[in-house]
């Protein structure tokens, strides 16, 4: 089989680390120049059943023990005056729950676990076409072109190879602009202070104020606003944002007030719930280019699985790789289903206007639920 995944990011990427363990060869093709191109974004909280079940599958276990920051699971909820509703601290030294680890890091972890040929960067595809003896002719921007036998689409909200198999629309379901402060510890340590070792979010009337702390001693600062007809760049601008949070304790807004970067926005999309296709042979997804989710702690761990589980099957019945994938599938489109609904639950409770009230219900009712961290 000579198999292109289409996305190195970390669905992509696990998917072609378990196939490689199992003496499948695969080739990711990659849009950014290199695993240094860009930011990669916060940390993960990743699930013992999800994430790291792939991780151990992919023989990464150790690896990411090594890595992981079991005390960054500790999270704090406040209300804008600053009062806590809820604060969990994880066992010191844990891996039982769902400890952090930054995307960066989790990303080069499996990127340094694949052989050197395995990824081919500046690869954008733009177009797949079938072929007349079976397998896809792909197109890469720029021109070049290559084929192979299966195409797994690991290419996130916007995936190209989705179109191959449904035409289903994503809708909007809210805003996130983002902020950076760095090295928080030596140049704010008040914030430092007030977001501790994992989580810390402030939730207001149908918005949160969050930060994370990364491994590298900054702080990833994120504003969600529930989706609303202003255009993206009303929230380019710090003293916009400030205005949003007028009244708000000022040791909270501090934290848009110390960001170092200009505040960067972008709307935030998912699937419909139950989404589907009928199955094509020599084509399939993993990851948001399935079943693009709210950003509530699922979705790259659910790629992660989905990944593993792909890779589990082709193994197992190499000879009818068709069969393999439709069994896949089956058993995705299920398990995801019920996760979406939750995400969903989850993204309306974080956004409303009795939030605070209601994630106080959540997490002292069900405190093994995940909690928002992507």
């Amino acid at each position: 089989m000579r198999i292109a995944i289409a996305g190195g990011g970390l669905g992509g990427l696990t998917l072609a680390r378990i196939l490689h363990q199992h003496g499948i060869g695969a080739v990711v093709y990659e849009r950014e120049a290199s695993r240094s191109a860009r930011p990669q974004g916060g940390a993960l909280d990743l699930h013992p059943e999800s994430g790291q079940q792939a991780l151990a599958e992919a023989g990464l276990a150790g690896r990411f023990r090594s890595q992981a920051r079991p005390d960054g699971e500790e999270h704090r909820i406040v209300d804008p005056t600053g009062r806590t509703l809820v604060h969990h601290k994880p066992q010191p030294g844990s891996f039982s729950g769902r400890p952090e680890i930054d995307r960066n890091v989790l990303r080069d972890l499996l990127l340094d676990s694949l052989p050197g040929d395995a990824v081919v960067w500046r690869h954008r595809l733009v177009a797949a076409t079938p072929l007349p003896d079976g397998g896809w002719g792909l197109t890469f921007d720029g021109g070049h072109r290559t084929d192979c036998d299966i195409l797994i689409g690991a290419d996130g909200a916007r995936s190209v190879v989705r179109s191959l198999l449904t035409d289903v629309q994503l809708s909007y379901v809210a805003t996130l602009i983002e902020l950076n402060i760095e090295d928080v510890d030596r140049r704010h340590p008040d914030l430092a202070n007030l977001v501790g070792p994992g989580n810390l979010w402030c939730v207001g009337v149908n918005q949160i104020l969050a930060a994370q702390r990364l491994g590298d001693g900054s702080l990833r600062v994120g504003i969600s606003l529930r989706e609303d007809d202003r255009r993206i760049d009303t929230y380019r601008r710090k003293p916009a944002l400030l205005d949003m949070f007028a009244g708000w304790d000022p040791s909270l807004t501090a934290l848009i007030e110390a960001s170092d970067n200009a505040p960067t926005p972008r709307r935030i999309e998912a699937m419909p719930i139950g989404a589907r296709w009928a199955s094509r042979p020599g084509v399939t997804l993993i990851g948001d280019a399935a079943h693009l989710m709210p950003p509530v702690g699922e979705g790259a761990n659910q790629a992660m699985l989905d990944a593993a589980e792909l890779a589990a099957r082709l193994a197992a019945n190499p000879a009818d790789p068709d069969s393999a994938i439709r069994t896949y599938e089956e058993a995705m489109f299920t398990r995801t289903r019920a996760i979406a609904e939750m995400s969903e639950r989850v993204q309306a409770m974080m956004l409303s206007a009795t939030a605070a009230e209601d994630i106080v219900r959540f997490f002292m009712a069900r405190p093994a639920e995940p909690v928002p961290a992507d």
